[in-house]
């Protein structure tokens, strides 16, 4: 277990566990509750690879996840230079939208830093990547789960478990999601990769060399890792539309671009070393994620118009419903 952990106290504004539970099967997306109990039940069990090498990896703390205002504040350009000072708690950030057939959940997994160690390679301020989860709305209290679209860097992969009836469409299926149980229920397994943070379905990637943290999800509890090999850590699920999220800030000048791009830029010592490149506004919000070869979907679409995402990647269901019951980010239903 990781040495530092953070456990909120309940308030009103709290979604724990035991109030999971007794969501039963009337759960909707568009309750704060109903959200956070989709996002538990299918959170992912997340493996991070590691890398100690370098004076840009901080001995390995810069693979860790963490919130986009760990450092105390919503600016985004000092978040390099706060990662080598301020405790990283993990955390991901979870955005739920609803159709009358289905629940599609983005998971966003933020940390402050893309870094490198090689020459000549690029790295930069904030890093933002994450996954997509499709869940039939089946008649049980969480659904069934069906597949995962992974972001790594400028593309997509797809992932499916076995049974799906999801069949390649659009795009490709990249391979197999495979599940994990985690307190008595299975999960989808993700890995990122160190430095560069592209996700996958595991075992697309892994933790490579013996270095890695194994991350596990809660409502409650924020762990930072003991040390770049830490087995089991708790990664706290942050709801993308409430007081804590991304998407009420959207608007918010000292965080984003008016693209959804996270401002970022060339301070501290990003770019420095080995004649690295360091780009600034090079992270994206969910809304800003984008495969640049996918056809008709346009940037974004995997967190704004998922439903529409989904049915050009994969040959879908009959009765496959595109019409959204509650999705903020188009405007339908309130938070």
């Amino acid at each position: 277990m990781a040495a530092s952990c953070v456990l909120l106290s309940a308030c009103s504004s709290e979604v724990l566990e035991e109030d999971v539970a007794e969501a039963g099967e009337a759960i909707t997306a568009a309750t704060a509750d109903g959200r956070a109990a989709l996002a538990l039940r299918w959170a992912p069990i997340h493996y991070q690879d590691v890398d100690v090498t370098g004076s840009h990896s901080l001995g390995g703390r810069a693979d860790y996840l963490a919130r986009v205002d760990f450092d105390g504040d919503w600016s985004s350009t000092n978040n390099w230079e706060s990662a080598g000072s301020r405790a990283l708690p993990a955390h991901a950030y979870h955005a739920v939208v609803e159709t009358g057939t289905h629940w599609f959940i983005v998971y966003t997994f933020f940390h402050p830093r893309d870094w490198m160690d090689s020459p000549f390679d690029t790295e930069h301020e904030n890093d933002s990547e994450g996954v997509l989860v499709i869940v039939a709305r089946d008649g049980t209290e969480h659904g069934r789960l069906l597949g995962a679209v992974t972001v790594a860097h400028t593309d997509f992969y797809s992932f499916v478990p076995d049974g799906s009836p999801l069949a390649a469409g659009g795009e490709s299926i990249d391979g197999r999601l495979s599940l994990a149980s985690f307190e008595g229920q299975l999960h989808p397994i993700t890995a990122q990769e160190a430095k560069g943070h592209g996700l996958k379905a595991w075992p697309s990637y892994d933790i490579e060399g013996g270095d890695g943290v194994k991350y596990y999800p809660s409502l409650t509890a924020a762990e930072e890792p003991s040390s770049a090999s830490d087995p089991d850590v708790r990664y706290r699920l942050l709801d993308t539309y409430g007081p804590d999220g991304l998407w009420p800030r959207r608007g918010l000048a000292t965080l984003f671009t008016s693209s959804g791009a996270f401002l970022g830029d060339r301070g501290g010592d990003c770019g420095s070393g080995w004649s690295f490149y360091c780009p600034t506004n090079a992270a994206n919000a969910p809304w800003g994620w984008d495969d640049g070869d996918d056809g008709p979907i346009a940037r974004g679409e995997i967190a704004t118009d998922p439903a529409r995402l989904v049915a050009h990647y994969f040959s879908v269901p009959a009765g496959f419903s595109t019409s959204y019951s509650f999705n903020p980010f188009l405007g339908v239903g309130s938070p």
